[in-house]
C-alpha cells in the first residue's frame, strides 16, 4: 500500500506542470566562455558538469526520503543548447502546442535570445551534422526515408550493473589515476589523448561528490528550521545518506538507491542521452541490501517498499527533454524510456527471480506511473508464480510491464559476439533494446522507413509525395516480368539508402568523439577507464550501432498483394495497380477491396505472406548487419517504432496492402490493422517466422479484450501465449488490455478519462497525451480473444 507520504509526492508529480529552465544552458555557457580553448574538450566537458552540479539550486521536497532533481523543481527541464539550439519559435511552438508541451517564460526567452543563441546557433552538435551531411542525407532525411536520433540529443542507451553499488566515487577516481600514473608515453601514441581523457572522468567524479555533499548540508540547515520531530529526523538520515554515497560504496538498501539516483542525475544532466540512462537489473542489484538488513532486522518490508515507491516518483518528475520537428514526431511522448528489469537470469545461469522481484511487481502496481517503465525477463527458470502476478497487473490495463525472452535476449547477445556473462547480467532498456548492462554501448541511430522504399521502388527512384528523386533508377514496375524482378529492385533501393544513413551515422559518431565526450558516464562504463578512452569514441566494452526498421507488416501485406494478384492470379496490371494507388483508391473499390480482403495477410501464420515478410526482414538484416561504425562495433538492426510509425505513415501515399495515403504504418512488428483474422496465437506464429535471435530486439504488440482473461483461467492463458511466444523464440510481448468502447469514449471526452493509460509501442502514455492520429491507430488496433 502506498503511505500518505507517498500519496503525496505521487499526486504532486501527477500534478507538476513541465517548464523549461534555463539554469543548465546559461551555466554552460558560462563555462564555455571561461575555458574552451584552454583545456582539452574532456576537460571542458567534466567542468561544465562539475560547474552545475556546484552552482544548481538543490531542491528537498517535502516529505521525500530520495533526494535530486534535474533541475530546480519537479517537472523543470534544462535544455542542452551543445546539443541543439532551439530557436525563440521552438519555444514558442514548445509553450504553444496542445500535446506535450512545456511553458516557457518570457524571461527564459529573452535569455535564449540575448545568451544563448548568439554563442550556440553555430557551436551545437545539431548544426555542425546538418553542416556535414550531404544533400542525398538531408533529402531523405526530410522526407521521411529515416530519422536521426543524435540530431536533438546525444548518444545514450546505456544501463548501470552493479559496480555502482560496490564501489564509491572516491574509489573510481582512484583507479582514473592508477591509469595515469601507468600510462606509456614512450610507447603508446595514444599516452596524451587517455591522460586528456581520464582526467575529465576524474573531475566528473568530483561533480557527483559535490552533489551528494550539498544535498547533506542542505539536509542539516533545513533540519535545523524543521519544527516536526519525525520530519527532522528524517532529514537527519537524509543528510547522514548523502555524506556516504556517492563518495563511498552504499552500505544498505537505502544508500543504495540514493546512490542510483545520483548517478542517475549525473548521466543524463552530461548530455541528455536518447534513451536515458537507467539500472537495469535493480532487483539483482538491490536484493543483498535487502537480505542483509532483513535478516539484521534493520530494515522492514514496508520501509523498502516506500523508499522504492519514492524513487519511481524521482523517475516520474523528470519529463523527457523537449523535442521539435521530426524528432517530436518519432517519439512524442514525455516519457524518457528509463526502463527496469526484474526476473532473468543471474551471472552464473540460475534464475534470478527473488524477494525484490516481487516487491519490484507490487510497487509497479502501487504507483501506475508513465515512468520509470518496467519489464519482466522471463526465462524457461522463472517461476509460473512470477509470471501470473506479471500478468495480473497486466491486465488491469495500463501497459506494465512489458515481458521479455530472457533465453532469447541472452542468445542475441551471444550472436553478437558477447560474454555468457556478461549476457547473462544483461537484459533490454529502452522500448526493447538488448545489451550488456554496465559494458556496452547500444546505440540507437534512427527510424529506417521500410514501406517507403517500396514506394519509391514503385515510382523507378521517385518519391511520389515530394517529386523528388530519392531513389536509383530501377526500371518502370510496369515492366517487370515477374515478383523476383521486382523484389531484387527494392533491395537494390533498401542497399541505397542504408548506404546514405549508414555514411551519416559514422560522420555524427565521429562528430560525438571529437565535440562531445562524456567524462561522466564513461566513469560507470566497463572499459573506458581502462582503455582511457571515451563512451562516444569506444571506450566501452562493446558498441554496437543500430538502425531501427519500420513498417514490416505494411511492406508485408503489400508485397502479398502485388505478387498474389498481379504475378500469380492476374486479377488486375501493375499500372491499374499504380493508378488505384495515385488515385488513394478512389473510384477503383474493385481493386481496393480485393487488396484488403482478398490478399495474404502477415499476422494470420499465412505461409505465403510469411515466407515474404521473413525475405524482407532477411533482406533488411543483411542490408545493415556487419557495417562497420568508428567505434570497433559494427551496425545492426533491430525492429520498433516508438511513435515513428504514424510520421512515417504520414509521408507515404497509398500502398498495396490497402493502406490509404498518409495513414498510419503498424507498430513494430505487429500486423496491419484488422489484418489480422484468426487470433493471437495465429499472430505469435507469423511473427516467431522472424528470425528475432538475429536481432537486438523486436516488438509485438497485442490488445485483448478484458472479458478474454479474466479470472485464474484467463489469467493461465495469457501466460500460455506468452510461454508458446517464447518457445518460439520470440523476444518480446506486450499487450493492451481494453475495450474499443472505452477509447472511444475517452477519445470523445478526454477530462473523464485523464488517468487511462496505455501501450503505445515500447512505452506506456496517458490516453489524452496522444495525437488523433496516434490514438486512432491504438483504436483500429484488432482486439484478440484468447
Amino acid at each position: 500500500m502506498m503511505s500518505e507520504r507517498v500519496k503525496k509526492l505521487r499526486e504532486e508529480s501527477l500534478e507538476a506542470v513541465p517548464y523549461i529552465s534555463m539554469e543548465r544552458a546559461q551555466i554552460v555557457n558560462e563555462v564555455y566562455k571561461k575555458y574552451e580553448g584552454s583545456v582539452s574538450i574532456p576537460v571542458l566537458r567534466a567542468l561544465v558538469l562539475k560547474e552545475f552540479m556546484s552552482k544548481k539550486k538543490l531542491c528537498i521536497n517535502e516529505g521525500e526520503l530520495i533526494v535530486g532533481e534535474r533541475g530546480e523543481a519537479p517537472a523543470a527541464t534544462p535544455t542542452y543548447p551543445e546539443l541543439c539550439c532551439h530557436t525563440i519559435e521552438d519555444l514558442q511552438i514548445m509553450n504553444d502546442r496542445e500535446k506535450i508541451s512545456f511553458k516557457v517564460s518570457q524571461e527564459s526567452k529573452d535569455i535564449q535570445k540575448e545568451d544563448i543563441i548568439p554563442y550556440w546557433e553555430k557551436r551545437s552538435m545539431r548544426y555542425h551534422i546538418l553542416e556535414n551531411m550531404t544533400e542525398k542525407w538531408k533529402d531523405c532525411y526530410e522526407n521521411g526515408i529515416f530519422t536521426e536520433f543524435q540530431e536533438q540529443r546525444g548518444p545514450g542507451h546505456t544501463v548501470a550493473d552493479d559496480k555502482i553499488y560496490k564501489k564509491g566515487f572516491l574509489d573510481f577516481k582512484q583507479d582514473i589515476e592508477n591509469e595515469i600514473n601507468n600510462l606509456d608515453y614512450n610507447n603508446d601514441d595514444e599516452a596524451l589523448n587517455k591522460k586528456m581523457q581520464l582526467e575529465g572522468m576524474s573531475i566528473a567524479c568530483d561533480a557527483i561528490m559535490i552533489l551528494g555533499k550539498r544535498y547533506s548540508e542542505l539536509a542539516i540547515e533545513m533540519a535545523k528550521k524543521e519544527k516536526d520531530q519525525k520530519r527532522k529526523k528524517e532529514l537527519l538520515d537524509i543528510a547522514e545518506v548523502c555524506s556516504h554515497v556517492p563518495a563511498y560504496a552504499p552500505r544498505t538498501f537505502r544508500e543504495a538507491l540514493q546512490m542510483y539516483w545520483f548517478v542517475h542525475l549525473c548521466v543524463i544532466t552530461e548530455l541528455n542521452p536518447w534513451d536515458s540512462f537507467n539500472p537495469g537489473r535493480l532487483d539483482q542489484h538491490l536484493n543483498p541490501f535487502y537480505q542483509k538488513e532483513m535478516e539484521e532486522g534493520s530494515l522492514r518490508r514496508e520501509e523498502a517498499e516506500e523508499f522504492l515507491q519514492c524513487l519511481w516518483v524521482k523517475f516520474n518528475n523528470q519529463p523527457a527533454p523537449p523535442k521539435v520537428g521530426i524528432t517530436l514526431k518519432e517519439s512524442a511522448t514525455y516519457t524518457d524510456f528509463a526502463n527496469i528489469n526484474s526476473g532473468g537470469l543471474r551471472a552464473d545461469g540460475s534464475d534470478g527471480v527473488n524477494d525484490v522481484s516481487y516487491l519490484v511487481l507490487d510497487v509497479i502496481d502501487q504507483m501506475r506511473l508513465l515512468q520509470p517503465s518496467s519489464n519482466v525477463q522471463i526465462s524457461k527458470k522463472t517461476p509460473q508464480k512470477f509470471l501470473k502476478k506479471a500478468l495480473s497487473i497486466v491486465r488491469k490495463g495500463w501497459g506494465q510491464p512489458s515481458l521479455f525472452n530472457t533465453d532469447a535476449v541472452i542468445q542475441e547477445m551471444l550472436n553478437a559476439g558477447k560474454d555468457i556473462v556478461d549476457a547473462r547480467c544483461g537484459g533490454t532498456s529502452g522500448c526493447i533494446e538488448t545489451g550488456a548492462f554496465g559494458k556496452e554501448a547500444f546505440i540507437l541511430t534512427g527510424y529506417f522507413n521500410i514501406p517507403k522504399v517500396l514506394e519509391i521502388t514503385l515510382n523507378n527512384g521517385v518519391d511520389p509525395m515530394s517529386g523528388k528523386k530519392l531513389g536509383l533508377e530501377t526500371g518502370h514496375p510496369g515492366d517487370f516480368n515477374n515478383y523476383e524482378e521486382l523484389f531484387e529492385a527494392l533491395k537494390k533501393q533498401m542497399n541505397h539508402f542504408i548506404d546514405i544513413k549508414v555514411r551519416g551515422n559514422r560522420v555524427i559518431e565521429k562528430l560525438y568523439a571529437e565535440k562531445m565526450p562524456v567524462p561522466f558516464l564513461s566513469v560507470i562504463i566497463d572499459d573506458c577507464i581502462k582503455k582511457g578512452k571515451d563512451y562516444n569514441a569506444g571506450g566501452a566494452r562493446y558498441n554496437v550501432t543500430y538502425i531501427q526498421g519500420v513498417g514490416i507488416g505494411d511492406i508485408t501485406d503489400s508485397l502479398a498483394a502485388i505478387k498474389y494478384h498481379i504475378f500469380d492470379k492476374n486479377n488486375f496490371t501493375m499500372n491499374e495497380l499504380l493508378i488505384a494507388m495515385k488515385d488513394n483508391f478512389k473510384g477503383h473499390e474493385m481493386i481496393l477491396n480485393l487488396l484488403k480482403n482478398k490478399s495474404p495477410k502477415y499476422g494470420n501464420d499465412d505461409d505465403y505472406a510469411d515466407e515474404i515478410m521473413t525475405s524482407v526482414f532477411k533482406t533488411y538484416y543483411e542490408t545493415v548487419t556487419g557495417r562497420p561504425n568508428i567505434k570497433g562495433g559494427e551496425h545492426r538492426i533491430n525492429m520498433l517504432p516508438t511513435t515513428c510509425h504514424i510520421y512515417f505513415g504520414s509521408v507515404i501515399g497509398a500502398l498495396p496492402s490497402g493502406k490509404k495515403s498518409k495513414e498510419a504504418l503498424a507498430d513494430g512488428i505487429s500486423p496491419s490493422k484488422g489484418a489480422d483474422k484468426y487470433g493471437p496465437t495465429s499472430v505469435i506464429k507469423s511473427a516467431s517466422k522472424m528470425d528475432h535471435l538475429i536481432t537486438g530486439g523486436t516488438l509485438l504488440n497485442q490488445k485483448v479484450a478484458p472479458s478474454a482473461i479474466e479470472g485464474e483461467e484467463g489469467l493461465d492463458k495469457l501466460s500460455n501465449l506468452v510461454r508458446v511466444y517464447f518457445k518460439l523464440d520470440g523476444h518480446h510481448i506486450q499487450f493492451n488490455v481494453f475495450n474499443k468502447e472505452t477509447l472511444l469514449k475517452a477519445q470523445k471526452n478526454p477530462e473523464d478519462y485523464k488517468n487511462l493509460i496505455v501501450r503505445v509501442a515500447g512505452y506506456s502514455d496517458y490516453f489524452s497525451n496522444l495525437n488523433k492520429e496516434l490514438q486512432d491507430e491504438i483504436i483500429a488496433r484488432t482486439e484478440q480473444a484468447i
